[in-house]
């Protein structure tokens, strides 16, 4: 019966990362390079209002120093949505799936020059493999440069990073309650995206207008199942399984956003590229299992597993 029950709790938890993987197929459905900024206007348009209903206590009882905090780590989470959005519409779907991985590595050694303690020799060779897949992926198995979505979709996992660790070093947030931090922090993002949208293209009720039921279906999509559904079942899951067993199912995000690039998008990897691929994927699990953990008092793992984490 342990068995069982652990199987029903892994599994909406599983559901998160096969939707993760799905987005950047998604994202490529609804947005075009002129249309990111509308469209990312329009998802989090829908997204606000129903997050704001079961959030409304926390909000209310949230002080000024956690709504300060939350619109700095909304202004960085803006960064990584445009850079990954922008980055998503000019490469693969498996590209982009695999690169943005590489989160799980830059974020132990970003803590690790932080701290100034030395991590693990096989972390390191995880790190370095992680660079070979990624030279390997982007190349084609060539010696190509990386294209313009390759490099942006590198910078996402970059500022993704930085909000990583921001989210666990801010002490204005501490004490903040998760599920209205994450509505301060979305709200901060879709403000940046109002403000920018008249200038990056046409305005999001244009946009909106143009979509037809697929363009509308792949676009609750995200709102539904890659956003809400998503925070929701990281909130259920940490509080009824270790986190470290959530940040495990979730690690497998990368794996699925190459499923449905090569099965739905038709993307197409030679032999090195796809050696590459795999060897990312090996290399960010692997970096995962050995990095250091951070110190117990840095941040609730709550608070981390509860925040949006793919386009």
């Amino acid at each position: 019966m342990r068995g069982s029950s652990s199987f029903l709790r892994d599994v909406p938890v599983l559901l998160v990362a096969v939707v993760w993987g799905s987005s950047f197929l998604a994202v490529q459905r609804v947005a075009e390079p002129g249309t990111v900024m509308a469209m990312l206007v329009l998802r989090f348009g829908l997204v606000l209002p129903l997050l704001a209903v079961v959030a409304w206590r926390g909000l209310r009882r949230m002080g000024r120093a956690g709504w300060w905090g939350g619109v700095v780590l909304g202004s960085v989470l803006g960064g990584v949505f445009v850079l990954e959005t922008y980055g998503a519409v000019h490469t693969s779907a498996t590209n982009a799936g695999l690169i943005i991985s590489l989160t799980m590595v830059f974020t132990p050694l970003a803590e690790s020059a932080l701290a100034r303690t030395p991590l693990p020799r096989p972390f390191l060779a995880a790190a370095g493999l992680a660079v070979v897949g990624v030279a390997l992926l982007t190349g084609g198995g060539g010696l190509k440069a990386p294209s313009l979505g390759d490099l942006l979709v590198l910078g996402a996992a970059v500022v993704r990073t930085v909000h990583v660790l921001a989210m666990s070093r801010l002490r204005a947030i501490r004490d903040t309650d998760s599920l209205a931090l994450t509505w301060v922090q979305l709200a901060s993002a879709t403000l940046v995206f109002v403000a920018v949208a008249p200038f990056a293209g046409p305005m999001p009720w244009t946009v909106a207008a143009s979509y037809g039921p697929t363009q509308w279906a792949w676009l609750l999509h995200l709102t539904l199942l890659c956003t809400l559904f998503a925070f929701f079942v990281q909130m259920w899951a940490v509080r009824t399984t270790s986190p470290s067993r959530v940040s495990l199912l979730l690690g497998t995000e990368p794996l699925w956003a190459a499923v449905f690039g090569i099965t739905l998008a038709g993307n197409h990897l030679g032999p090195l590229a796809l050696l590459g691929g795999a060897l990312v994927l090996v290399a960010t699990e692997w970096g995962r299992r050995t990095a250091v953990t951070p110190a117990p008092d840095e941040v609730e793992p709550a608070e981390v597993a509860a925040q949006p984490a793919s386009v």
